[in-house]
């Protein structure tokens, strides 16, 4: 699998990661999928609205990604490590990509201060087969590595290439 992108998309990727920094920032990727490859037409940024009501387990009735968690855990959670996209914000990206005859074909977000690779909760709480999944790392403020990653199952990540044509 690849992603097909164009460096201004990066560059959108790159500065919400800077922007938001120390916190995670977290978002849609918006295009098709042709002949196993996912064709990138527009970054949708959303809000990290990682909270402590969801860090609690007590938000949608317990099933959030904090539920069944120790409290040592827990403590160490915050929108520093986490981004939840709340079911609102994806009808609206969903919505936004229908508008211009596109799907959602993978998410973003960045690892402040941690390398552009996939963590144990984030193969927990991703992305479905086919789709992409970038990371960027933004060390000290300022975007580094970024890298895609998809599930061809649910067991694992593997990384994708990242096309990157001039606009």
């Amino acid at each position: 699998m690849a992603i097909k992108v164009k460096r201004e998309h990066l560059e959108q990727i790159r500065l919400h990661g800077e922007q938001t920094y120390p916190q995670e920032c977290c978002g849609f990727l918006l295009g098709r999928h042709e002949n196993g490859t996912n064709i990138l037409e527009e970054v949708y940024p959303a809000d990290n609205e990682w909270s402590d009501a969801i860090n609690k387990g007590q938000t949608l009735e317990q099933r959030t990604p904090a539920a069944g968690q120790s409290d040592e855990v827990k403590q160490r959670e915050s929108q520093k490590n986490r981004y939840w996209i709340t079911p609102e914000q994806y009808r609206r990206a969903d919505a936004h990509a229908r508008e211009r005859k596109l799907g959602i074909i993978g998410y973003y977000h960045s690892h402040p201060d941690h390398p552009a690779a996939p963590s144990g909760y984030d193969l927990d709480h991703s992305c479905w087969p086919t789709e992409s999944y970038i990371i960027v790392a933004v060390e000290r403020g300022t975007s580094a590595a970024l890298n895609s990653f998809t599930k061809p199952d649910y067991d694992k990540f593997e990384q994708e290439a990242v096309l990157v044509e001039e606009s």
